[in-house]
């Protein structure tokens, strides 16, 4: 009787146990749904029990759906399905899914349990919905990085457990919206600790009732937005506040003394408003670490007492309009850059003893007179375009011209070299695993010296606490490239290694990216952050269970193996003998760092010449310093002299860094196949010694930046920059349609184009550049790099490079050669200022006001508006809309006849001789050109209006 009662409970707890597992039929159809019409979902979601099945990234609690975790995992929809009808969700994370391509639907309003809404880095469109006011559970709320448009919803004000809003980095414009008579507002938010509304289009005023006393924030993070008005002093009440960013706004006035209130602010940035009055009085606030106020225009004031703040690690006061003798008691241990350039300071400079060797100091453009530590200082010291640097004799280190890096390295893996496979990485404790990686962003930082090894030590150890807390198969993490970007968002490169096998599951991608942009861990000394990813490799696949099919595979292998056992013993024997004799005679038959890890293969060239190191130190005198043609990241330029006598530029990468290893590559693949006369020839190259260098054709008239500028000593007219733009566009569309397979350069700008003797262009600089060698999907995935400014938004919103991000860069070059401005000038985007310009009604000097005034009456600019409206075409934002650059070519072709016609008879003749057959006789062929005469005799408003 007893055994079974035992069996009959035995039997009862199956069947409520089966019962429990089987989901809900409701949660079930909608992923059902989500399972037909959505791509790349995890091979596990199949059958018809999600919940007993465990499918990667679903958890069920009572058989109901209430965590939808697909992060990082690559699926790809253009509508997210009937995910609102999941109606026990309470966690939904779908970020870094960049083939998300979906709005977000009203019926939002149904997860009324959800608290977590994350859809960081994907690439939602459309507007917000008014609806997600409806979420009043809702804790976190992350849609940065997308292509959201539109208002922010002010139902969000209903969101009162909100305690981090992120919108940042879309394309939401509008004011911030506040409690009235008739709207919520984000004001109400009183619990919110984060507001993160970067990188946006929103306009107005900060209106004094966004902040009240009541309020917990600690974020308040608005810059790089359309912003105007006054800084409201209600941000002084907020007493927990610790990060202020509002630069890179059209911000005006004073900065509120009460701001001072706000004792625990860490960082303070108002650089790039129009901020006026007296510099703002930051006594008492001893907190503060890191204050940039830069290109304001505040009252011309002598140095402020609060600059000697003991706490302060960095002060940016560039274009501030400071005068006087600098005090020496600022140079205090704790600084750790200090940049007070283009001001009027003056008198002796006295640095006195106290300061850190690694303290970075920026004075030029200013009007000090003498240095009293001239030849025992020891720090990174710049004071050109100083008096002090004037006269005879020869000036000290601190007046020769270049930037002042900030140090960037980081702990290397010391592990004894190994040869990794291909995908794999070797993990600081020296395994070869397959890394899940991708750039951990922070808004804000609290230091400028990265080299330091504590903020490093801080950063590894709060991720893998955060990671081993949340039980998490991470073996190792890897922190590199640390460097603080246009934004100043500091940015590493992160690699996640994997522990007990040498890959990672979708749902431990998906966790450990959700663990980083939850940030439930506290991190000293850096502020709030955001992790964007790169496509993971090496996801698991489907794996038999048959074990008698696998074993007969295996034992049949084994036989054949046996059988040809002597034919392959000889093969390797005869294929290690040829190996040794390409190596004798190929220098480049062995292609690896110096850590020994494989870069790709041997590089496939085309005419380029390896030359030793021994001919390059000779050719350039040793490398010496008056040989000097250039620098920058990679390292410096020299020019030489060949053994025959042709005049090469050599560029030497740093010694003894590897950075850059993969542009080394790339550049001698990509431009030993290229020939092409508006293409920079490579010549040769150097891979011994542990040296780096690549051997160009020498350019002898500089960069188009430098001509532009008056640099060079030489201003390009009106033709002369028309020829430019043609030849440059030539050797684009060279690469866009002829080279095969086609190319992108990745990094078009004017700093990358050359111009030789005769004014001809030629692009430069190959190391960021891609092959596009799927002509079918006309896009490389790839991870976002480029240059601040001339970088193609979609390309940073979608990370897929095409042809067209090309031509958005170009644009940006052809709106140089109109202003002869940089991309971003005085924080303002050229983009933006050209469109004001155009749009002004009733001003039909707005676009005069921009012109570089070396080109002259722009009555006289022949062609001027088609040249203004082919730039504006191609910074479209979406690339769709952009011309392709053959396009471009035939447009300016047009534009140079117009410019003729208009010229007096003598420059038309001097260009149409020096010119003859340039126009017409293209690499690529585009028939006749089009000519509008008849606009000419039109006034140039009318024409720009038109």
């Amino acid at each position: 009787m007893g055994s079974s009662i035992r069996l009959l409970a035995m039997i009862v707890c199956c069947r409520i146990m089966v019962i429990a597992a089987v989901t809900d039929p409701s949660d079930l159809a909608v992923l059902t749904a989500i399972r037909s019409s959505w791509q790349n979902l995890p091979p596990n979601w199949k059958g018809s029990d999600p919940c007993g099945s465990n499918w990667d990234g679903i958890n069920c609690t009572n058989s109901r759906v209430t965590t939808l975790n697909l992060a990082g995992t690559g699926v790809r929809t253009n509508e997210i399905g009937d995910i609102p009808s999941l109606t026990m969700l309470q966690y939904l994370d779908l970020s870094n899914n960049r083939g998300i391509k979906a709005n977000l639907p009203q019926s939002i309003q149904q997860l009324q349990n959800l608290t977590t809404l994350m859809l960081v880095g994907c690439s939602f469109r459309g507007q917000i919905p008014d609806s997600i006011g409806s979420l009043k559970k809702l804790g976190f709320l992350g849609l940065n990085n997308n292509s959201f448009t539109g208002p922010i919803p002010p139902t969000i004000g209903n969101l009162t457990n909100l305690t981090w809003l992120d919108l940042s980095d879309n394309q939401l414009s509008g004011l911030i919206p506040i409690t009235n008579a008739t709207t919520l507002g984000l004001d109400r938010l009183v619990n919110a600790r984060h507001f993160h509304l970067a990188n946006n289009k929103l306009s107005g005023p900060i209106r004094s009732q966004l902040f009240n006393s009541d309020m917990k924030l600690i974020h308040v993070i608005l810059n790089n937005n359309q912003l105007n008005g006054t800084i409201p002093a209600s941000i002084g009440t907020v007493g927990t506040l610790e990060v202020i960013r509002l630069d890179s706004n059209s911000l005006r006035g004073g900065v509120p003394q009460n701001i001072t209130n706000a004792k625990n602010v860490n960082e303070l940035y108002l650089s790039n408003n129009n901020l006026n009055g007296s510099v703002p009085n930051l006594v008492g606030m001893d907190s503060l670490f890191y204050v940039d106020m830069s290109n304001n225009s505040f009252d011309t004031s002598d140095i402020p007492s609060w600059f000697r703040l003991e706490s302060l690690t960095t002060l940016l006061m560039d274009k501030t309009q400071l005068q006087g003798e600098i005090p020496s008691d600022m140079f205090h241990p704790q600084l750790e850059r200090l940049v007070l350039s283009n001001n009027d300071l003056n008198g002796t400079l006295d640095i006195g003893n106290r300061y850190s060797s690694d303290l970075i100091v920026d004075l030029s453009n200013n009007s000090i007179a003498n240095f009293t530590q001239e030849s025992g200082y020891n720090m990174s010291l710049n004071l050109v375009n100083n008096p002090v640097c004037e006269g005879t004799g020869a000036p000290g280190r601190y007046c020769a011209a270049g930037n002042l890096n900030i140090p960037n390295s980081l702990p290397e893996i010391s592990c004894t070299p190994a040869h990794c496979s291909s995908n794999t990485m070797l993990s600081p404790n020296c395994k070869c695993t397959n890394p899940y990686t991708g750039t951990i962003y922070f808004f804000s930082h609290s230091f400028s010296n990265l080299d330091n090894i504590t903020h490093y030590t801080i950063l590894h150890d709060a991720l893998m606490s955060a990671f081993q807390s949340n039980q998490l198969p991470v073996d190792s993490i890897s922190i590199t490239n640390a460097t603080i970007d246009g934004f100043s968002y500091l940015q590493y490169r992160l690699n996640i290694f994997p522990s007990g096998q040498d890959y990672f599951t979708r749902s431990a991608v998906s966790s450990i990216g959700t663990v980083i942009n939850r940030q439930q861990f506290i991190l000293p000394h850096f502020g709030p952050l955001f992790f964007l990813d790169e496509s993971y490799c090496c996801f698991p696949g489907n794996k038999s269970s048959n074990r008698g099919i696998i074993i007969g595979a295996v034992v049949g292998s084994l036989v054949f193996l046996l059988l040809i056992a002597s034919a392959i013993t000889y093969a390797i024997f005869q294929k290690r003998k040829a190996k040794r004799a390409k190596e004798i005679s190929n220098p480049f038959a062995s292609w690896e760092l110096d850590n020994g890890s494989d870069v790709g293969g041997v590089p496939q060239l085309k005419g380029a010449r390896a030359c030793s190191f021994e001919e390059l130190k000779r050719c350039s005198n040793n490398f010496s310093e008056e040989n000097i043609i250039g620098s920058g990241g990679y390292g410096k330029v020299y020019k030489g002299t060949l053994n025959t006598g042709q005049v090469v530029a050599i560029k030497r990468a740093q010694q003894g860094s590897l950075q850059g290893s993969f542009e080394f590559k790339t550049e001698i693949e990509l431009l030993s196949r290229i020939h092409h006369k508006n293409v920079v020839a490579l010549v040769g190259f150097c891979y011994e010694q542990g040296e780096q260098m690549l051997v160009y054709e020498y350019i002898s008239n500089g960069t188009l930046k430098d001509n532009l500028t008056g640099k060079s000593g030489m201003r390009l007219d009106w033709m002369k920059r028309l020829k430019v733009a043609l030849d440059s566009a030539n050797g684009l569309t060279y690469l866009h349609e002829l080279a095969n397979p086609p190319i992108i350069h990745r990094d078009v700008k004017s700093n990358n184009i050359l111009l030789d003797n005769h004014l001809n262009a030629k692009v430069a600089d190959f190391g960021l550049s891609k092959l596009l060698g799927d002509e079918s999907k006309g896009y490389v995935s790839t991870q976002v790099k480029g240059t601040l400014g001339y970088m193609d938004p979609e390309y940073y919103m979608t990370q897929q490079l095409t042809e067209k991000s090309d031509v958005y860069s170009f644009g940006i070059v052809l709106l140089e050669m109109l202003t002869s401005r940089s991309p971003i000038h005085k924080g303002k985007f050229i983009v933006r200022e050209v469109k004001e310009a155009i749009d002004k009604s009733g001003d039909p000097n707005g676009l005069y006001n921009i012109l570089d005034p070396s080109l002259g009456s722009p009555k006289t600019l022949g062609g001027l508006s088609k040249f203004v409206n082919l730039a504006m075409r191609c910074v479209q934002d979406s690339g769709a809309d952009r011309p392709k650059m053959g396009e471009v070519v035939r447009e300016i072709e047009s534009i140079i006849d117009l410019a003729v016609v208009s010229h007096d008879v003598e420059s038309a003749s001097t260009f149409s001789s020096q010119n003859t057959g340039n126009i017409g006789d293209l690499y690529y062929p585009y028939g006749d050109s089009v000519s509008d005469a008849s606009s000419l005799s039109v006034p140039f408003e009318t024409e720009l209006r038109r």
